[in-house]
């Protein structure tokens, strides 16, 4: 259920608990007076630029709720489980509350009626063997790391995890290593999860003792908790679903001019699913976060960096 709450004249009523999608629209006359309705929304539209990053601007307030509206009507289950997980996670809170959270709530979408409609559409699917998905090499005390499947923009594979996971556990165990960079080969970063890989877990419950048992994402967290900014993701080209959650992770974010940021996973019937709930909405907020997700839609460097997704842009 979507409940659009229209801020020239908001009502009484506050949010049901839980509150499921609330999408709030107004002017920057009616934001200011509607504060509440910040907090308590998904997020808020209006057509007038906001530094709040409870807000989203958007060229039309009309079309962009329509559009909203009709996706979330199409993927309930994830939408409403994506607002509940954005809600419930605290992004300064302990990292592994959040992955674990967003990780049981990915785990029971993927048995769900959304991602198996995908599934039947999506039909057979061979997952092509590549070798080193991931490539690493030391440089003095810099341990360089770049995905390394070019030829499907670096798409995230079981593969390519188990390789990422072993390159940032040597330099966890490793003291000598002060610096981690990493990056994509090819024309992209990273464009998500493989989806010929997607399907093929044995049962959620499975699929969540190796998402949390083996996650790159407490890596990277760990390592920007000792490194802080010398733990850093330069990114370009797509910058998608999985690449853009592990990325968000690390503490200096640089992206190329060409570089696109989306989370994509609500189109599967899911949310994000590689820490991306804690990551993210650490950077942008959960309202941004939670726009990326229900809207689709995907932003470009300077307003990534606008919002905080990314800390440069190289010129």
């Amino acid at each position: 259920m979507v409940r659009v709450v229209d801020l020239s004249s908001p009502p009484d009523a506050g949010p049901a608990s839980p509150p499921g999608v609330i999408l709030a629209h107004g002017s920057a006359a009616d934001i200011a007076r509607a504060e509440s309705w910040l907090g308590s929304a998904t997020f808020t539209l209006s057509q007038e630029p906001s530094a709040d990053r409870r807000v989203v601007t958007v060229a039309s307030v009309c079309e962009a709720l329509d559009e909203l509206t009709a996706r979330c009507e199409r993927w309930p289950h994830a939408s409403g489980v994506c607002d509940d997980v954005l809600r419930s996670v605290d992004p300064a809170g302990p990292t592994l509350a959040g992955v674990l959270t967003e990780s049981l709530a990915y785990s029971t979408l993927q048995a769900g009626p959304e991602f198996g409609r995908w599934l039947a559409r999506r039909g057979p699917a061979r997952m092509p063997h590549i070798g080193d998905p991931v490539v690493a090499q030391r440089d003095g005390d810099t341990l360089w790391i770049a995905f390394n499947r070019p030829g499907r923009h670096n798409a995230f594979s079981t593969d390519a995890r188990a390789a990422l996971l072993e390159a940032l556990t040597v330099a966890q165990l490793d003291p000598s290593v002060s610096e981690v960079v990493l990056s994509g080969n090819g024309p992209s970063f990273c464009s998500g999860g493989d989806l010929a890989e997607f399907g093929t877990f044995a049962d959620p419950a499975a699929a969540h003792l190796a998402r949390t048992r083996h996650s790159p994402a407490l890596a990277l967290d760990a390592l920007t908790a000792r490194l802080g900014a010398s733990c850093r993701a330069r990114v370009h080209g797509r910058v998608m679903g999985s690449g853009l959650e592990m990325a968000a992770f690390c503490g200096w974010v640089e992206a190329r001019p060409d570089a696109v940021f989306g989370l994509p996973e609500l189109e599967l019937g899911l949310v994000p699913g590689a820490g991306g709930t804690v990551s993210v909405t650490r950077r942008i907020g959960r309202w941004r976060t939670a726009y990326l997700v229900l809207s689709g839609r995907t932003v470009d460097a300077e307003t990534a960096l606008a919002w905080g997704l990314v800390d440069a842009v190289a010129q």
